[in-house]
């Protein structure tokens, strides 16, 4: 704008006005501010100026003000001596639908400073607020000898600071978020430290669906758009809910449990309906081992390989069964703990002193792909569950060898967890499999995993995890957990880790546990105790 034309918005400056304007926010970047008094002298850049006279100032001021109540923030810019950060600083109030009405006031000039007010009137879910502060601003000659605005932020509001933003919408990306225990009670990080990264998932997925808002206000934003000062608030927050299948009694429990090992993880569900009523890792900093944990389950996958072989009559609970010292398949020869063996033995004398040669000698009679798809077809490992949060599902893939025979006894490529594992035990107490889930799908609708039907053998199944859970290798911790029980133990060696990592599954009445606690040692010795603790919680 040249001297003419800039003279003429001066002197036609109008009366204030209401301004209508569009939904925005805009950061302010002064990095090339110009500042200054308004004069030069000689010897600074050009020859001494004039003074401004108070005439100039009121008339400069007056027009940027009405042009700014105007909602014109073109013209309202063009009177400053930064027309392109300012013009993306009027908007924040020009150019907002929530800003219904704008009025700017000015009183007399102190030398080439203003004083003003502004009031605005914001509405939101049609419901009106007043908005109104009292800012300053100073008029400053430019070389040209035109009279302008000398433009910072804090013209628009006073608080603002260089890179800060005046936005008016919500007061975050999400609204607040409680996840709640199936008593409808909220779970909260003081009461379940071991639940953060869990409720931090739920509250992130869940935002949406929720039925909270974040609130609405007139906000001072920084350069990331993180809100720094509230200058008015239009609508308080309103905190949504994410309901879970998570039993505060069970939780407990397994958080005290795991807090006696240095990393055990464990995880509970209820047989009769898949309901996941307890999840802990005893480092809540550290990953999730209890639902996308990725390690091999030693013998306490035998619960599956007994499944398998029990159907295909490779085995039966009462008859004889081989538990020799050594087997050979594939080019390995593998062997029992302490190279024990078991003469004259049955197939229920094998599981419960969880014989490995026991079942790797059914190897030859299998083919690669018999136990995975036995597996995904009865147990639901390797399926697509929708637990309702981040979890990992089974892996039994294809193996051929020496390696098939490794998974039989829950070693080879076979990968599962805390959650897998627990749902194996649940799948033999219930006679079927029922996809585990932590979040209701009458809350968020998806589709469960399902298998062909009832579990081949289930009856038999629970013989051999009572009796290993009476007098097998899973007595001791068992011992004093009274009602309908079953467990089976296990110890997966890991190539590089100077003792294996220690496994436990088992049941009683309609609560399914298992636990894994790495690098420690036999399942029954370590992670024993966690499940019996657990089990022992429940009414």
């Amino acid at each position: 704008m040249d001297r003419k034309q800039r003279i003429a918005v001066v002197v036609g400056a109008c009366a204030a006005m209401a301004g209508v304007v569009g939904f925005g926010a805009y950061v302010f970047n002064d990095e090339d501010d110009k500042g200054g008094s308004g004069s030069v002298a000689e010897g600074e850049g050009g020859p001494e100026q004039e003074p401004l006279s108070a005439a100039e100032v009121t008339a400069t001021a007056g027009a940027f003000l009405d042009a700014w109540a105007a909602g014109d923030a073109v013209t309202a810019a063009r009177l400053t001596d930064e027309p392109d950060a300012a013009r993306a600083g009027l908007a924040a109030l020009t150019e907002n639908e929530a800003v219904t009405g704008l009025r700017t006031s000015a009183a007399d000039p102190v030398d080439t400073t203003v004083s003003f007010g502004v009031a605005a009137e914001i509405t939101h879910e049609e419901e009106s607020h007043d908005f109104a502060y009292a800012g300053e601003l100073t008029v400053v000659r430019e070389e040209d000898g035109d009279p302008v605005v000398d433009w910072t932020p804090a013209v628009l509001h006073p608080d603002l600071a260089e890179g800060q933003t005046l936005r008016i919408g919500p007061l975050g990306d999400s609204p607040p978020v409680e996840v709640l225990a199936n008593d409808g009670q909220e779970l909260t990080a003081a009461e379940f430290p071991g639940l953060v990264p869990l409720i931090e998932e739920l509250r992130e997925r869940y935002a949406e669906a929720s039925g909270g808002s974040p609130g609405s206000a007139v906000l001072i934003t920084d350069a990331e758009d993180e809100p720094v000062e509230t200058l008015l608030e239009l609508a308080e927050p309103v905190a949504g809910t994410v309901p879970t299948t998570l039993d505060r009694t069970i939780q407990q429990a397994a958080e005290a449990a795991v807090a006696e090992t240095e990393r055990g993880s464990v995880v509970a569900l209820r047989p009769s309906t898949g309901e996941i009523l307890a999840v802990a890792n005893a480092r809540a900093d550290g990953p999730d081992i209890a639902l996308e944990g990725s390690y091999a389950p030693g013998s306490t996958f035998k619960i599956v390989t007994a499944s398998l072989l029990l159907e295909r009559g490779l085995a039966d609970p009462g008859a004889a069964h081989p538990c020799p010292q050594y087997f050979e398949h594939g080019g390995w020869e593998f062997q029992n703990l302490n190279e024990f063996e078991i003469e004259n033995g049955t197939f229920t004398d094998s599981f419960a002193a969880s014989c490995n040669t026991a079942f790797i000698s059914q190897a030859p009679e299998l083919a690669d792909e018999d136990l995975g798809d036995h597996a995904r077809e009865y147990f639901g490992l390797g399926l697509d569950w929708q637990v309702g949060a981040t979890s990992m599902d089974g892996q039994v893939p294809p193996e051929s060898q020496a390696q098939m025979a490794a998974q039989l006894i829950g070693q080879g490529a076979v990968r599962m967890n805390p959650l897998t594992m627990a749902s194996v035990s649940a799948t033999v107490k219930n006679g079927s499999f029922l996809q585990p889930y932590l979040v209701p799908t009458d809350y968020a609708e998806r589709q469960l995993a399902t298998t062909q039907g009832p579990l081949p053998a289930a009856e038999q199944l629970r013989g051999l995890m009572r009796h290993t859970a009476t007098a097998g290798t899973a007595a001791e911790a068992m011992s004093g957990v009274g009602g309908d029980i079953g467990a089976k133990t296990g110890s997966a060696e890991v190539d590089g880790q100077e003792k294996p990592n220690a496994w436990f599954t088992g049941y009683r009445d309609d609560l399914a546990v298992a636990a894994v606690v790495p690098d420690s040692g036999h399942g029954g010795e370590f992670a024993g105790p966690v499940v019996a603790a657990v089990l022992r919680a429940a009414p």
